[in-house]
């Protein structure tokens, strides 16, 4: 049975055989049995490499320690309200912290947990990278086409349509994607180049 550590676009957290290629926390969000009992435990909401210094949890969400989750790829993790980890991605972080216009991590965290509430409309063109809200599933901006979010890959395609949208993905983040963003965790799955 999958653990309930998986994170949608929507912030979500659920239980799915998808591990995702994103690993990352937001603190201790389970309780001794596993259970998910807070949709937060901290501010800092970070996105992490799956594989660091040859560092392993076993055991995962073991009683009192923090909830290692996992997202489909950067894009999620981004939509969600993290940003890279500043011990194994300090290059990434320092740059995410510049392009957000950010002095300091807790600036930025704190930007980041306001704009975590929800939708809010976006005018004009969003980068590639972001997600949008239509109906109640969340859908990837790629080009000049949306693709449905689901926990194994994107599974289908449409035409973007033009005007205002109602964005997952925080406004300080989209500032970074609209920047340029290229860091060194997978930011796509494979599935977004897949036209079948």
């Amino acid at each position: 049975m999958p653990l309930q550590n998986r994170v949608t676009p929507l912030s979500e957290i659920v239980a799915v055989p998808d591990r995702g290629l994103v690993y990352g926390n937001r603190g201790c969000l389970h309780d001794d049995e596993g259970r998910i009992v807070r949709r937060s435990g901290t501010r800092r909401w970070i996105a992490c490499r799956l594989e660091f210094k040859g560092r392993h949890r076993s055991p995962l969400m073991q009683p009192g320690k923090l909830t290692e989750l996992f997202f489909l790829d950067e894009a999620t993790a981004f939509a969600a309200g993290h940003r890279p980890c500043a011990e194994c991605r300090r290059e990434d972080y320092r740059r995410f912290l510049s392009l957000a216009a950010a002095s300091r991590a807790d600036e930025l965290d704190e930007r980041l947990h306001a704009e975590r509430l929800g939708p809010h409309r976006e005018a004009g063109d969003l980068p590639d990278g972001a997600f949008v809200l239509r109906g109640r599933e969340p859908w990837l901006v790629l080009g000049d086409e949306l693709l449905l979010w689901t926990p194994g890959g994107y599974a289908r395609r449409i035409p973007r349509p033009p005007g205002d949208a109602a964005a997952i993905t925080p406004a300080a983040t989209l500032a970074v994607l609209r920047a340029g963003w290229d860091g060194v965790v997978p930011f796509l799955h494979p599935s977004s180049r897949s036209r079948g």
